[in-house]
């Protein structure tokens, strides 16, 4: 069985990734991807280089995220230009996690940990969806006390993901993160063992 995790932004999604694997899911996870698709030696990094030009590389051969974030920044073509490179290359590294997982272990649970999985149309991937869910002013309240920015900033911020009401509708599972992690674990456990996973 493979899932599809996601969230809103300090939704606690991090937290629940964090609770399945260690009850043994394996997650894959899209942020970590995204790191590793652009490593020195990855196509995806020399794809980088040909369209944005060397300046984007730092001496030791690595991706200078700055360089390359000054060039895409307000620039929505060059922004597009830089996903069709990166999220197809995302999406194959996470397929070919899933798939080596579940040679290792079959019968087992996968889960893709993707912040933006409805926002991309990747849920039809999935054989079920689980959103990671907390009320609009616990996330506020969270993410302003998290990342030290101001309400005004940090609204700016949940307002360029989907409405996590709207995610809780879509979903297939909904875990409820607004409580203790106590209480989160006691749904993830109850998710698991209601698949006999646990």
């Amino acid at each position: 069985m493979r899932i599809g995790l996601t969230g809103g932004i300090a939704s606690g999604k991090s937290t629940v990734s964090r609770l399945l694997r260690e009850r043994g899911v394996f997650v894959s996870d899209a942020d970590e991807a995204a790191r590793a698709v652009v490593l020195p030696g990855e196509p995806a990094l020399a794809e980088v280089v040909d369209v944005f030009g060397a300046e984007v590389l730092l001496s030791d051969g690595k991706l200078d995220r700055a360089a390359l974030g000054r060039i895409v920044f307000g620039q929505p073509d060059k922004l597009r230009q830089l996903e069709a490179i990166l999220h197809p290359a995302i999406r194959r590294h996470m397929k070919e996690e899933m798939d080596r997982a579940e040679q290792e272990r079959p019968g087992g649970l996968v889960a893709a940990d993707i912040p933006l999985l409805y926002e991309t149309g990747q849920d039809d991937a999935y054989d079920g969806v689980m959103v990671v869910y907390v009320p609009a002013e616990i996330q506020l309240d969270r993410l302003i006390k998290r990342n030290g920015m101001d309400r005004e900033e940090a609204l700016r911020r949940i307002g360029l993901q989907m409405d996590l009401e709207e995610k809780k509708l879509r979903a297939d599972w909904v875990i409820d993160n607004s409580g203790s992690e106590e209480e989160t674990r006691v749904q993830v456990d109850s998710f698991l063992a209601d698949r006999g996973r646990l």
